[in-house]
């Protein structure tokens, strides 16, 4: 599943906010087509570092390659059109829209034409919008969120919210996409539901997943590797269950 380059490369970043470290000196790599679990206590700098990636933050030193390219710098609406998508800690939705135009919204990468064929309309520009409409169809159908295609999002159960989320995210078709405790608030049907849509993105739709999770039961179900982050440092990486006994893991979580 792995290549022998990475598609993501972390190296040696920090990232400081005053005298605060929130990332020390940390280098992760991330394999074209696995899922990769990232875990650790709270403060560990697991979201700081995805705000790195997805250049939220500025790096305060190191590098982030991105099939090569060092993406540090770059501003941040150039991420997405790199095939680098996220989903949030906190729902980030537009609550009074529906749950197709949620989505529609991740087909914002590919662009909507030059302003004169939208004025005009042109044969060009409406092809393009129904490629648009049918990929994110592909997904409301693969997500099973038919029963809510036109429902306002605002009125949905929390767990449908954040499937809507996802599947925004997988309308922008990434390269790797990084979720941000996708199971949080989520009772263990959703959770086992999760876990299925999160190894049919990898192996159906051959997107790399970094998933930040705090729920061991997914994570063991799902990720082929497993990093655990404590002081903005690495800890510890390897399966789940090395990860999992590692004496130093232990000692973060438990305070030994």
């Amino acid at each position: 599943m792995s290549s022998a380059t990475p598609l993501l490369e972390i190296d040696k970043v920090a990232l400081h906010f005053g005298g605060l470290a929130a990332i020390s000196d940390l280098s992760i790599s991330v394999n074209s087509g696995e899922v990769l679990a990232v875990i650790g206590p709270n403060g560990a700098g697991k979201t700081s570092m995805l705000n790195l990636v997805t250049r939220v933050f500025d790096a305060s030193r190191g590098s982030i390659l991105f099939k090569g390219e060092d993406i540090a710098r770059l501003p941040r609406a150039r991420i997405a059109h790199l095939g680098i998508a996220r989903t949030f800690q906190n729902i980030e939705l537009f609550d009074a829209a529906s749950v197709l135009d949620n989505l529609l919204l991740g087909r914002h990468r590919f662009g909507a034409g030059a302003w004169w064929q939208q004025v005009l309309r042109t044969p060009a520009l409406t092809r393009r919008e129904e490629a648009h409409r049918a990929r994110v169809e592909e997904v409301i159908e693969f997500l099973d969120l038919s029963p809510w295609r036109n429902a306002p999002v605002a009125g949905l159960p929390y767990g449908v919210r954040k499937v809507v989320e996802l599947g925004r995210a997988l309308c922008a078709e990434p390269e790797i996409l990084f979720l941000d405790e996708p199971a949080s608030g989520l009772n263990p049907e959703e959770s086992r539901d999760l876990a299925f849509w999160i190894d049919d993105i990898r192996s159906d739709l051959g997107i790399t997943v970094v998933m930040i999770e705090h729920d061991m039961a997914l994570v063991n179900a799902v990720a082929d590797r497993v990093i655990c982050m404590a002081q903005g440092r690495v800890l510890a990486q390897g399966t789940a269950a090395e990860v999992q006994a590692h004496p130093d893991v232990i000692s973060a979580y438990l305070g030994a």
